[in-house]
């Protein structure tokens, strides 16, 4: 009887605790913060103490686990999740508008003097496959970076998490990996391209007007490379090293620097990859629908020749080839003799 009598007591006694206590933490969870209230790492004196930071001691050999609370960590999680989309995807769609603006104004580039029929050698195999080493490894690079990037507001709700997850977990891999053949491109471009893309004098003419794609039938004289491809180059070696050194730095974490390093690598790896991406649509664009003929260059390695007299005449006098369009077939060297260092004129077909 005793112990039935003291389970009912206690078990009166928990009903009118709880039934005292719940309304307090209702009203303690549904409470307004009142203007005393501190709202901000300023206002809580630990954070004024440490200068916002908390930190302990550690004993172990990574020493960077003693930091509890790290401010700019918040700051760099804004960054990331608004700023950086917001800044890249203000650059990426505004070129691509750019772009199909001037081709609604411009339309392509034409050979204003048609093509001649003879063709001249503009890039040597070794020279093709070190820029579509490149190119193939940075579509990748870009696809997989956006989309882990931009997945989460933009993919998520058309494929669904779990699809997602399986695309970014693969695309994280092929991004690791591909930066090293996309690395060994940009060096190879390095060694092949530097010497003609010096700036010079010339290219201030250049750029004063506009390359010539505003002026139909004109082009300024250009070397080599004109001033425009000796920018995308720049941008792509001095970019590119600068993304891969940035993302080794991610892929590789705390070897060459702390947490805050961490933070400004992906800032940097973020909007640089932004900047390249619009650029290399600008090459893209000019390299295809944008131009006549420039797409050969990279295809087989052979222009037209009235395509290189009138974008690149300068180049044409250091191969010893007439630059004037009215001169036919017959003064031009034909692939195979100036393949093999002749630089007599073939005869006429």
């Amino acid at each position: 009887m005793m112990p039935m009598l003291y389970r009912l007591v206690m078990t009166a006694l928990l009903a009118v605790f709880l039934s005292m206590a719940a309304p307090a933490a209702y009203a303690q969870l549904n409470e307004i913060p009142s203007p005393a209230t501190p709202s901000s790492k300023e206002e809580v004196e630990l954070y004024q103490h440490l200068k916002g930071k908390i930190s302990g001691d550690v004993t172990i050999p990574d020493r960077k686990l003693a930091t509890l609370v790290q401010p700019e960590g918040r700051e760099w999680r804004e960054f990331r999740n608004y700023w950086s989309r917001i800044i890249s995807g203000v650059m990426i769609v505004g070129m691509l508008v750019g772009l199909a603006a001037f081709y609604m104004f411009r339309g392509k580039i034409r050979i204003q003097a048609g093509r001649v029929g003879r063709t001249v050698t503009r890039f040597m195999p070794v020279e093709r496959f070190a820029h579509w080493l490149t190119a193939s490894s940075f579509i990748v690079l870009g696809l997989t970076g956006l989309s882990l990037a931009f997945g989460r507001p933009l993919l998520i709700p058309v494929i669904g998490a779990e699809a997602f997850s399986t695309m970014a977990h693969y695309g994280k891999i092929a991004h690791n990996f591909l930066s090293f053949p996309f690395v060994l491109g940009i060096l190879m471009m390095f060694v092949l391209w530097l010497r003609d893309n010096i700036p010079e004098k010339a290219d201030l003419i250049w750029i004063k007007q506009g390359g010539g794609f505003l002026n139909n039938g004109f082009h300024p004289e250009a070397g080599r490379f004109n001033a425009g491809q000796k920018m995308i180059f720049w941008t792509v070696v001095l970019g590119g090293l600068a993304m891969a050194l940035s993302g080794y730095m991610l892929m590789f974490p705390f070897y060459l620097t702390g947490v805050g390093g961490m933070q400004i690598s992906h800032i940097i790896h973020s909007l640089g990859t932004a900047v390249m991406v619009s650029v290399i649509f600008g090459h893209i664009y000019i390299g295809t629908i944008g131009m006549e003929g420039a797409f050969d260059a990279m295809g087989d390695g052979e222009v037209d020749l009235n395509w290189a007299r009138e974008h690149h005449a300068g180049w044409l006098k250091t191969e010893g080839i007439s630059t004037d369009t009215r001169d036919g077939p017959s003064k031009v060297p034909t692939a195979a003799s100036r393949g093999s260092g002749h630089g007599q004129e073939a005869a006429a077909d």
